[in-house]
């Protein structure tokens, strides 16, 4: 292979008072989850993001705690055969991707070795193999996120947080979003400056449907009292006819709830998946890949059926919809008030009921009852926790499908399930955030 000359590391920080010949040379050894990458030096693990492993890379330490160090790259002096040109010009200095400087395959390889030695190290023995489902055309790589949630800047911008601080990074383009939403985003923008100089918008929420044909926004602000929100929205939707609706939301002082200050058009849209049309509410949980729902659902609830499901942390109902086409009765329980009226006009002509309730409160009660034949579970990052845990053992239910967002919690909850008697049947990474470092896994889990 032909050596690669020494490469300037991407968006490298500013204001270095050494010369990069001086700074500390490191090997970057394995991906970490969180988006960054692991090397040492002088013994010492250092995180450095933006490289990729084997690579050499000129670092200089920005954090040095007594157990590790982050580091930012000066310049890549081995590069890996890996290496990529990323597709977006803010990647570096925005926050949202971590792996676009890698092909789409050494980003699947990066998070089965994570996923692998997150279990690995919380004591959970993961089956041999760990299964992928993942994006099968290179183009479902790209363009898949149905929501995204940006802020502004002072002058009125949309953009993401940036990489290494909370300032604000206005983008104009997003490649991993549906194009409808940053064109929403632009137009949100620009109709604000131009048309109401007295709204101070802090931030904005997009969810589009699977076929861009309609858009829910939230705008987020302090200053509402003298902004007439329907001429707003109105002028957006000139621009946007696919805006179904648009909410104004009053952001309180701290300890108290935002509450809805205004609205406009419809407070939901239509959501096709899985071969049915879900009413999705503002502010309401769904999948955020497009591409990968259907594949998802399928893989969730295909292999199950009996007399009794149970669906927790439900949401408006996308695998609860699915499981009464092969159980009796399917109980789905859901707490967010964003969501359980969705999910009642969801579950609406099957044999589902809708639960409004947390999981924990509805395990407490319902521990005595009737024993279900499967139990899902769709928790927050947070996971489960010991008490959930603790419910599920008991209850033992001889089928458990655990749909995680979060490898850490997802290892910490599998341990306590397989001490109270399951076993894991077989573990699927499911890449629904491809070009980031966050993943989620389903885990079939039996007594």
């Amino acid at each position: 292979m032909k050596r690669q000359k020494p490469q300037k590391a991407p968006s490298p920080p500013q204001n270095t008072d050494r010369d990069e010949v001086d700074l500390p040379l490191v090997e970057i050894v394995k991906p970490i989850y969180g988006g960054t990458f692991l090397s040492r030096l002088e013994g010492k693990a250092v995180f450095v993001p933006l490289t990729l492993p084997g690579e050499q890379a000129r670092i200089h330490i920005v954090d040095d705690k007594r157990g590790y160090a982050t580091a930012e790259a000066e310049q890549i002096v081995t590069i890996a055969p890996e290496r990529i040109a990323p597709r977006c010009s803010h990647f570096g200095i925005c926050g949202g991707c971590h792996y676009q400087h890698a092909g789409y395959e050494t980003q699947l390889s990066f998070k089965q070795a994570i996923l692998r030695e997150t279990l690995n190290r919380a004591g959970v023995q993961p089956p041999e193999q760990i299964a992928v489902l993942a994006a099968t055309l290179p183009s479902q790589a790209w363009a898949y996120r149905n929501r995204i949630r940006l802020a502004f800047d002072s002058d009125g911008n949309p953009g993401y947080r940036g990489r290494r601080s909370h300032s604000v990074v206005p983008v104009k383009e997003c490649p991993i979003a549906a194009p409808l939403l940053i064109e929403a985003a632009q137009a949100f923008a620009e109709i604000a400056r131009q048309s109401d100089p007295t709204l101070r918008a802090s931030e904005l929420s997009l969810f589009c449907n699977a076929d861009e044909t309609g858009v829910l926004a939230s705008v987020y602000t302090r200053d509402h009292f003298k902004f007439q929100f329907d001429n707003f929205a109105n002028a957006v939707y000139e621009r946007i006819p696919a805006l179904n609706g648009a909410e104004l939301i009053a952001e309180s002082r701290a300890g108290e709830k935002p509450r809805t200050a205004a609205q406009w058009g419809a407070t939901s849209l239509s959501y096709r998946a899985a071969g049915f049309d879900y009413r999705v509410d503002h502010g309401a949980f769904f999948q955020v890949n497009r591409w990968l729902i259907d594949a998802l659902v399928e893989h969730v609830t295909a292999s199950h059926s009996g007399l009794i499901a149970w669906d927790l942390f439900a949401g408006v109902g996308l695998f609860a919809r699915r499981l009464a086409s092969n159980f009796a009765r399917v109980v789905a329980v859901e707490s967010a008030t964003s969501a359980i009226n969705a999910l009642e006009v969801n579950l609406n002509g099957v044999a589902a009921s809708a639960v409004p309730s947390t999981t924990l409160d509805f395990l407490r009660r319902s521990r005595k009852g009737d024993r279900p034949d499967l139990i899902v579970v769709d928790p927050p990052r947070m996971g489960l926790g010991a008490e959930i845990t603790a419910q599920l053992v008991s209850i033992a239910a001889p089928a458990l499908v655990y749909v995680s967002c979060d490898p850490a919690t997802l290892a910490r909850d599998l341990l306590a399930l397989i001490a109270g008697g399951y076993q894991i049947q077989s573990i699927t990474l499911a890449d629904l955030f491809p070009q980031t470092f966050h993943l989620e896994t389903v885990v079939h889990l039996y007594r």
